[in-house]
């Protein structure tokens, strides 16, 4: 059985708002709606092992019976979280180990959603934990989120040289977006009784290059990813000045891979596995991100390359995210591993904020599967077969 990258279509870029070895191991569980059955059939000892084991033949006959799992990307091969652990698993046979079919498409994030909810793809990435809440209350989906590599905003606020250091500088500022202003950025500047459409304004951006955006003379600010916008500007000797979600205590996540409670439900160790797969995957390229970025480059040109993304600029892409994943992960946690208390603070700070409409703050329970649980030891690191 191989793992396989599908050919590069014409990827559209759409605006966006942006089984454990001892007793010790939390036991897996899938908290969102029709997943009961799962745990239990993942309780079974003919399903159970521990690191060092043989896998289990009748584990991989179950993964065998899921068919293909395809998996949608959430911008091209991009070395970007919940991208990069994915590409470097599948380059490293970790789905074929586990008797996985993995098919790894590119995809957007927001264009990934009605593909998992219909079943045409499995999982796929999504922008933030509270994007795939947001985008599953709206269509009455059972999406659930298996891994979240960052615990923070991936959104910063970049402002131009001399305009403003302190948030009252920016009242009668227009900030220049790609699509809406990000939540994480609403949040922070709110914190300071800066509302959108009051105290500053938001335009449109045409395109995605913040050297082109920084020359227009009508906007003070732009928002960015801090992994991205930043190094272009940095690499091109542009001056800046950065208000960032995470130095003003904004809750937040990115790198968020997602799939619906009716195939964990319909295939428990295949979801279960692919996830320890992959954060296999992730625990290899945070520890050498370089060779993780380029492994991402190589897939990237073998398949088109039709954003034109640079080796300079994925590397600084995945160093700055897995540096902030690492500082994120508390002592003693696996890396990726859904954490309900700051996630449902995210829900709840952004909800605030009108990201789901008029309705109150969603459960972030909902919308977690904790897969992640029963792949880590307690000793946080994957259990994998000998």
């Amino acid at each position: 059985m191989r793992s396989r990258l599908a050919p590069t279509a014409l990827v559209a870029l759409i605006a966006l708002a942006s089984c454990g070895g001892d007793d010790d191991t939390p036991s897996t569980s899938a908290t969102a709606p029709g997943t009961d059955e799962a745990t239990t059939v993942l309780d079974e000892p003919d399903m159970a092992f521990e690191s060092g084991d043989e896998f289990p033949a009748e584990r991989c006959t179950a993964n065998e019976e899921a068919g293909t799992i395809t998996y949608l990307t959430g911008f091209d091969f991009a070395a970007a979280s919940s991208i990069i652990e994915v590409v470097t698993a599948d380059a490293a046979g970790y789905y074929d180990d586990l008797c996985l079919d993995v098919e790894i498409r590119p995809g957007f994030s927001a264009a990934n959603y009605p593909q998992v909810a219909s079943d045409t793809a499995q999982f796929a990435s999504g922008g933030s934990f509270s994007e795939i809440v947001a985008f599953a209350a709206a269509n009455d989906a059972n999406f659930v989120a298996v891994t979240v590599d960052g615990r923070s905003a991936i959104d910063t606020l970049i402002v131009k040289p001399g305009t403003a250091t302190e948030f009252p500088e920016l009242a009668g500022s227009t900030i220049g977006v790609k699509g809406k202003l990000p939540p994480a950025i609403d949040v922070m500047l709110r914190s300071d009784d800066l509302i959108e459409g009051e105290q500053y304004d938001t335009v449109l951006l045409d395109g995605f290059d913040p050297r082109a955006h920084m020359d227009i003379p009508a906007i003070d600010a732009l928002t960015g990813w801090k992994s991205n916008e930043v190094g272009t500007l940095e690499r091109a000797g542009v001056g800046f000045h950065q208000f960032d979600p995470l130095d003003y205590g904004v809750p937040g996540s990115f790198g968020v891979i997602f799939t619906s409670a009716e195939f964990v439900a319909a295939h428990p160790s295949a979801a279960q596995d692919f996830v320890r797969a992959t954060l296999k995957g992730l625990d290899d390229a945070v520890n050498d991100p370089e060779a993780a970025a380029l492994g991402a480059v190589d897939v990237l040109n073998a398949n088109g390359n039709p954003n034109f993304l640079e080796p300079e600029g994925e590397i600084f892409r995945w160093e700055t995210e897995a540096e902030l994943i690492l500082d994120g992960t508390p002592e003693g946690m696996g890396l990726a591993w859904p954490d309900l208390e700051t996630l449902q603070a995210e829900v709840d700070a952004y909800s605030a904020v009108g990201l789901f409409g008029d309705e109150d703050a969603p459960d972030a329970g909902r919308y977690v599967s904790e897969l992640a649980a029963g792949v880590y030891g307690d000793d946080a690191i994957v259990v994998w077969p000998g």
